[in-house]
């Protein structure tokens, strides 16, 4: 059973309770345009990663790439249009500035690695499956969760809940706790910023709330874009008329996806907008606000 993963981020304290570690799938069906994993959303096995701050302008990579990908004209230059992701160049480059994103990797093989932390997990942690979207990998996803649960691990999923209820069959029974991202209230915006409606991501979530299933609400506060009041106010909502709900985590944008979409040359594929990011004190005034609407939030 094999699945194409970009990461696995051992000892993550923001996806789920407690010490974990985060499995990232790639392949995603939204386009959300404040994405901070933009190397997620092609489903292909490999993205070439360029820093360019770390080249040399050496030229080794020139010698060992076949595709006429690398020049050196003074500086780097690449020309991404012939590149087929071999990675050729990424073994020949002394300072790394090229390396290769994506790997293909047993559900078993993850499991071995994930377990080599089981000590850091006594107070509550364990693995988070995530991406992308990691139901865009359904089988595979449900590989690691039923080999998470049979070691012993608690197993928390990070999902966008836009696809049919059905893929949810064969993982949802080993999912301790689901880490549902709700991107915006308004279907309407919500289309405009991420290419898909969220009627289905509402059903999903009112059906694994009455279902009695532990789910967490994550809503990204985007300035300029979502951080409304009419927003906040049905966050807030939620919140109440799915008492089951664990609450609504804010989680205020930050513009990482920006530099990775230029490293990863994915400017022609995906669309990421810069967002002012917000102070501490503007984040306090979204949490406030929302509270006094009588929202459950776990934000501190």
């Amino acid at each position: 059973m094999k699945g194409i993963i970009f990461d696995i981020q051992h000892f993550s304290v923001h996806d789920g309770p407690g010490i974990r570690s985060t499995v990232f799938l790639k392949g995603c069906q939204l386009r959300c345009l404040w994405c901070h994993n933009p190397e997620s959303i092609p489903s292909r096995l490999h993205e070439l990663s360029y820093a360019a701050g770390n080249c040399l302008s050496c030229g080794y990579c020139v010698r060992f790439c076949k595709q006429g990908v690398h020049t050196i004209d003074g500086r780097h230059k690449l020309d991404r249009t012939r590149c087929i992701r071999c990675g050729e160049c990424t073994k020949n480059c002394p300072p790394g500035a090229l390396s290769l994103c994506g790997r293909e990797i047993e559900a078993a093989a993850v499991i071995e690695e994930i377990v080599r932390d089981m000590a850091y997990y006594r107070d509550g942690g364990g693995m988070t499956i995530s991406g992308g979207e990691p139901l865009m990998q359904r089988e595979f996803s449900s590989g690691l969760a039923r080999l998470g649960k049979e070691a012993g691990l608690h197993i928390a999923l990070e999902t966008n809940l836009c696809y049919p209820w059905h893929w949810l069959d064969g993982i949802k029974e080993n999912v301790d706790l689901f880490l549902a991202d709700f991107k915006e209230t308004d279907t309407l915006k919500h289309r405009e910023y991420t290419g898909s409606g969220n009627e289905e991501i509402t059903r999903n979530l009112s059906r694994l709330h009455d279902e009695n299933f532990s789910v967490l609400l994550r809503c990204p506060i985007i300035p300029g874009y979502n951080d409304r009041e009419d927003h906040f106010k049905k966050i807030a909502e939620l919140t109440r008329v799915m008492p089951k709900l664990l609450g609504a985590e804010i989680l205020p944008y930050h513009n990482l996806g920006v530099s990775k979409n230029e490293r990863f040359g994915l400017d022609g594929e995906v669309k990421i907008i810069k967002a002012e990011q917000p102070n501490t004190e503007k984040v306090k005034s979204w949490v406030n606000f929302i509270r006094k609407e009588g929202g459950r939030l776990v934000n501190e």
